[in-house]
């Protein structure tokens, strides 16, 4: 499993700086887990009011509004997402967490009745979508839509038009939605009163264009992922049936091991000095998750999956105000699919694996997997 080979170690240990070429500038990436920590709790400094710029490369010629409430900075986003945490918060309910748990079940017992299985596109997409109609209390029909967008609503194919499909779609949802008192996410959004007024349509836009690209790509591949690391590494299930509390450790071990998202840039409105590296008034810099997360000084043997490891004080979800709205159901599913790999499967043969590779200016580096087949063995008695 090369997901784990680090670009990023020689110049996090010499500088604590690299770079990478964005939008026709150098834009230097932050490498050290505390100078990452220490930026992302300086959003006066290091802005995410900066609309479709908060990934490295611009997202302006695939979507047409502000996403909510990540790029915006306080007061805004301090309103802005406690409207929505309610929503967010769903996957710590007992009842949630049983249903999510049988919907890991059904889908892997499905996977574990065929000779082989393509996990990417049958197991974890169909896995993010379907639980992704649950978080937003919509039918779980309207996942099978979801699942035909591939694993990335704007990077797959034709990033333009599919901006255009995802667009149109949240509209025609919320237009559905009008007038409603349901308790999905479109009828909810449309009733919330913000300081004293109905939010835009641009606003309800931007939440939801939010929810359905935020985790999506990050999920899938981190699902994957878990399944082909048991593929190489049997002795891991055996060992969390050793005792099921490893579960929770082994949850953050792997969102800490594949760190899915590379960047998330931060606008310097007045400019900034971070290490070696001066950024201008305007300039960009980013917040690089998985250098973090390798951070020697931090991690002990931190190439290794350690399925016990504590503490683990990854920032794969992010850090500070602006940490990750959906970390909580993207951690339940982790932890529901472990759950259910260690009751449901003795082994896994991995067949064929091709690497998702992220092509930068600086660096490459594995994020996931683009293709993986396995077929699954049934444990005894199931």
């Amino acid at each position: 499993m090369d997901i784990q080979r680090d670009p990023f170690r020689q110049q996090r240990e010499e500088t604590g700086i690299g770079h990478m070429r964005a939008e026709g500038q150098e834009m230097p990436l932050i490498l050290r887990l505390q100078d990452v920590r220490k930026t992302c709790k300086d959003w006066k400094t290091f802005s995410n009011d900066d609309p479709f710029m908060i990934v490295p490369h611009s997202e302006a010629n695939v979507r047409s509004v502000r996403q909510y409430p990540i790029e915006t900075d306080p007061p805004d986003h301090t309103d802005y997402r406690a409207l929505v945490e309610p929503f967010f918060a769903r996957p710590n309910d007992s009842e949630y967490q049983l249903g999510m748990r049988k919907l890991v079940d059904e889908i892997l017992a499905a996977a574990a009745g065929a000779e082989s299985v393509e996990v990417v596109r049958e197991v974890a997409l169909p896995l993010q979508s379907r639980s992704l109609a649950r978080l937003l209390n919509v039918d779980e029909s309207e996942a099978n839509l979801w699942i035909k967008w591939g694993t990335h609503v704007f990077k797959e194919s034709d990033g333009v038009a599919k901006g255009a499909e995802l667009g149109n779609y949240i509209r025609q949802k919320f237009e559905a939605a009008e007038g409603s008192d349901g308790d999905d996410f479109f009828s909810v959004l449309n009733r919330i009163d913000f300081r004293g007024r109905k939010f835009t349509l641009e606003e309800k836009h931007g939440y939801a264009n939010m929810a359905f690209a935020g985790g999506r790509d990050t999920v899938i591949h981190t699902v994957s992922s878990i399944i082909a690391y048991f593929a190489e590494h049997a002795e891991g299930l055996d060992f969390l049936r050793q005792d099921t509390s490893r579960i929770i450790s082994a949850t953050e071990e792997f969102v800490r091991y594949a760190s899915p998202l590379t960047a998330i840039a931060r606008k310097c409105p007045h400019g900034a000095q971070v290490l070696d590296a001066e950024i201008a008034p305007g300039g960009r810099v980013g917040l690089c998750w998985p250098s973090a997360n390798r951070d020697e000084t931090a991690f002990a043997k931190p190439e290794e999956v350690v399925l016990d490891r504590s503490p683990n004080p990854h920032i794969a979800f992010g850090f500070g105000i602006h940490k990750c709205l959906g970390a909580a159901q993207a951690r339940l599913i982790i932890r529901s699919l472990l759950q259910s790999l260690c009751d449901q499967m003795e082994s896994i043969k991995l067949i064929e694996a091709v690497p998702e590779v992220e092509h930068e200016s600086s660096f490459e580096r594995q994020v996931g997997y683009r293709l993986l087949r396995v077929a699954f063995t049934l444990r005894t008695g199931r």
